[in-house]
């Protein structure tokens, strides 16, 4: 077991709304932290060091199963820096910092499909370079912030995506770990296993006619040396140029996308949900898309689709396993892994992990189980690609957690087999869940949060109080978030045993009775689009509520007085989240020393009348927190009991015992 992680609390900015806390000056942010860390600041400033982690000295990964994570999409705020302003608004039980996929993006510049290995330039910050001229590359700023995280408390994690760009750098250098098709208009007209070799031809024919990208570094004789023994920071070299070159590179990879579109080649789309296998073209009119050079892209479905299928044109999975029959039936050989492609995957997110020192992946899509049989019997090191990232890091680190994105579907309906059963095999210490998907109170929420609390307490990973993502804060999701703001967060923050994640902008949201434009919601900013239903026209805006927040801000403080009394401790119910989903009363404390009684109406609509909870012991109680109320009228002692008359819509308090005053 992990020995107790002492999270640090710096929150100068805690009281400031975040589009404040961001627009701060940047002189204004660094004296702040100069007043708060000291000398300790300048060796963070420099990104050939390592400021240590506050979970760097963890044997093993128990810490991220209470760990409070917030979810950063750095285009949200502008560029990479704005990411300290942000965090020095989080209370230090908000423990960890999620920062959103970081490479560049390739079709609609979409985070979640990686172009390449290089970090995303839109990132870079103007303003940290001109105040600090030896951090000019984003790659530099990067690794400071996160040094810079790590000196105020903060664990840090990044995106471990299985998949990159249709045409990514990845997949053009090694078209061998990708599966690849031939298609003409409607018809994919070859999709055989070793397809790959075709395309490694005319890639490489395609380089030899323009000559290396890179003056001084020659080209091998034939494709076979090429693609199998010269590195692969060479071969990225030749191919496109120097990383800095962002422009030569993108030019450079555009005509090697224009050859192969000219022949029908392209990889074959990601997928997600039962059957997996088996596509075809989409002969609908409206499933295409004309990009700027004029090529005619078409959307591929699943042919006999179940409910959760669905394909991802833009999006290439990595090729982990040979087929049978050479891919005649689409069908995936699981005792022939492509072991050169888990290398390659692997040892690239090894590679990110020490290059920035991050502490913990996310792992996207983890809920992907390709295996119609559910997880086998005889689990052997290829059976998730996600959990074989996490096992190579943790060879040098036995500290880094896996969060997985896994939804707790009903067995067979995202994902074949039992996703349970699932994020053990691959070694998920805890995932996202879905709690954030139902209003606070609904039948379906507490009925899924009394069962979340089974799953902790009886399988090896820990769901999270999961209180809204930047996949939730979408147009169609407001009616999640109309109620029940603050009982959310305040779960989060107080349930000491249960993971939680937060997206950015939800201390803040604006109640949206009906859709506000585009730029109000973080999701639409996942990508980037000028037109359409998803486009954007200029930065995220962010939410105005001023009301939320300021309760919010009076939960960061109580956070910060009173869980380093109470750690990680583990949780005793007093009135436990109903089964049935019915009752909408919640209350807790500690199992071991109660020292609070914390206590919860999930109904958002209605109060509830004359209700009692039980006391842990015999002392005297007072209420001295209310979130929505003044506290001084809601209780009346009896004897092993808590009496309330009358508790308001979602409303939240606290008790202690007397004496502790």
């Amino acid at each position: 077991m992990s020995d107790s992680v002492q999270f640090k609390s710096y929150a100068p900015f805690q009281h400031l709304m975040p589009e404040v806390a961001i627009q701060m000056p940047f002189t204004e942010t660094i004296r702040i932290l100069e007043k708060g860390f000291g000398a300790a600041l300048y060796p963070a400033l420099d990104p050939g060091k390592n400021v240590s982690s506050p979970v760097a000295g963890q044997r093993d990964t128990e810490w991220i199963k209470t760990a409070n994570t917030v979810g950063i999409n750095i285009r949200t705020i502008g560029h990479v820096w704005n990411i300290i302003p942000y965090a020095l608004t989080l209370p230090g039980v908000q423990n960890a910092i999620h920062i959103l996929p970081i490479w560049e993006p390739g079709v609609v510049a979409s985070l979640y499909g990686p172009a390449s290995w290089n970090i995303n330039p839109e990132f870079y910050s103007k303003e940290l370079a001109q105040h600090f001229p030896e951090l000019q590359t984003v790659d530099q700023q990067l690794k400071v912030v996160i040094n810079i995280l790590h000196l105020c408390g903060k664990a840090v994690g990044m995106d471990v995506v299985p998949h990159t760009d249709r045409y990514s750098e990845m997949a053009l250098a090694n078209p061998q770990h990708f599966e690849w098709l031939q298609r003409k208009d409607l018809v994919i007209t070859d999709n055989r296993s070793n397809l790959h070799e075709k395309v490694q031809a005319l890639i490489f024919d395609h380089v030899q006619r323009n000559k290396s990208a890179t003056a001084g570094l020659p080209l091998p004789d034939n494709a076979q040396v090429f693609f199998y023994d010269v590195s692969e920071t060479d071969r990225l070299r030749m191919l496109f140029g120097d990383k800095y070159d962002y422009w030569g590179r993108l030019a450079r990879r555009k005509a090697i996308v224009s050859l192969l579109f000219e022949q029908g080649f392209e990889t074959v789309p990601a997928t997600m949900g039962p059957p997996y296998r088996g596509i075809e073209v989409d002969p609908d009119p409206g499933a295409l898309v004309t990009d700027e050079e004029g090529r005619v892209w078409r959307d591929y479905r699943i042919t006999k689709p179940q409910k959760f299928s669905r394909v991802f044109g833009p999006l290439a999975r990595y090729k982990l396993y040979e087929s049978k029959d050479d891919n005649r039936n689409w069908e995936l050989d699981f005792e022939r892994p492509n072991h050169a492609a888990w290398a390659y995957a692997c040892e690239r997110y090894r590679r990110i992990q020490a290059e920035f020192d991050f502490d913990f992946m996310r792992g996207d899509m983890s809920h992907v189980q390709m295996r119609p049989e559910g997880v086998p019997h005889q689990r052997d090191e290829y059976y998730d690609l996600l959990g074989a990232v996490k096992q190579t890091v943790l060879r040098e680190k036995p500290y880094f957690g896996y969060f997985a994105e896994s939804f707790l579907a009903p067995p067979g309906e995202m994902a074949y087999g039992d996703e349970c059963d699932h994020l053990e095999a691959s070694f998920a210490d805890s995932t996202l869940g879905d709690l954030q998907s139902e209003p606070v109170g609904t039948t379906s929420f507490i009925r899924d949060f009394a069962q979340y609390r089974v799953w902790l307490e009886t399988r090896q990973f820990a769901p999270n109080f999961t209180i809204m993502t930047a996949d939730k804060d979408d147009p169609r999701f407001d009616k999640f978030y109309l109620a029940g703001n603050e009982a959310r967060y305040f779960i989060a923050l107080f349930l000491t045993d249960m993971p939680s994640y937060m997206g950015l902008g939800f201390e803040c949201r604006d109640v949206h009775l009906i859709p506000a434009p585009n730029e109000h919601y973080t999701k639409l900013y996942v990508f980037q689009m000028p037109d359409g239903a998803k486009g954007t026209r200029g930065p995220f805006q962010w939410g105005k509520n001023e009301r939320l927040y300021a309760n919010l801000v009076r939960q960061k403080k109580l956070a910060d007085q009173i869980i380093p009394d109470i750690g990680n401790a583990q949780t005793r119910w007093l009135v436990a989240p109903d089964p049935a989903g019915r009752r909408k009363l919640i209350a807790w404390t500690q199992s071991d020393i109660p020292r609070y009684v914390f206590v919860v109406n999930l109904d958002t609509d209605n109060s509830i009348e004359n209700i009692s909870v039980p006391l842990p012991d015999d002392q005297t109680w007072r209420l001295f927190f209310a979130a929505l109320s003044e506290p001084e009228d809601a209780v009346t002692d009896h004897s092993r009991e808590i009496f309330m008359k009358t508790l308001i819509p979602g409303e939240c308090l606290v008790f202690q015992p007397q004496q502790t005053t």
